[in-house]
């Protein structure tokens, strides 16, 4: 009896070290603060010439309508994630592939299109995330789970300015049965 106590125990814990790790929301990543400021925003109007991904001269995530609210540009971080293991939801933004086309490194946004045709996401909603082990991105509208510890970690390049990095463990795409 006790043999098969034992043996249940261990089955139970090596299960246990397997189970997928909850969701973590986007919102989860700003501070309070951000999150009373984003719901009281108004909405933004698609309208303007900065709505055809035109944003100025450059293009991309990182040039900004100065006419968004202030939220729209917070780096403001929440300092509990810091090193907590995630699993989070979203979009790719490729930066780098390896010699076999895998993305290596990307920025994960909350929503798909993020560097085209819409205001880009504060720094506090975007995660540059290193995969060494890469992933083939045949569509970035498709969406993506990543899992691995959570940094506060200041990231700006060209494109966009992150306020978190996270060093994957494991990116895969969204399955119809995980929706």
């Amino acid at each position: 009896m006790l043999r098969f106590i034992l043996v249940a125990v261990l089955m139970l814990g090596s299960s246990l070290a397997h189970a997928e790790l909850a969701e973590t929301d986007w919102l989860e990543l700003m501070p309070a603060e951000d999150q009373k400021a984003l719901e009281a925003m108004p909405e933004i109007s698609h309208d303007s010439p900065e709505a055809d991904g035109n944003f100025g001269n450059q293009g991309g995530l990182k040039q900004q309508d100065k006419d968004l609210p202030a939220v729209m540009y917070s780096a403001r971080t929440v300092a509990a994630l810091n090193g907590k293991a995630i699993r989070l939801g979203g979009y790719p933004v490729p930066l780098e592939s390896d010699a076999k086309g895998r993305s290596t490194l990307f920025f994960l946004v909350p929503y798909p299109g993020a560097c085209i045709h819409v205001p880009p996401p504060p720094p506090n909603q975007i995660v540059l995330v290193r995969y060494p082990k890469g992933i083939a991105l045949d569509d970035i509208y498709a969406p993506l789970w990543v899992e691995g510890p959570l940094k506060i970690e200041p990231v700006s390049n060209d494109l966009a300015d992150a306020a978190y990095a996270l060093d994957a463990s494991l990116v895969r795409a969204v399955e119809e049965d995980d929706l």
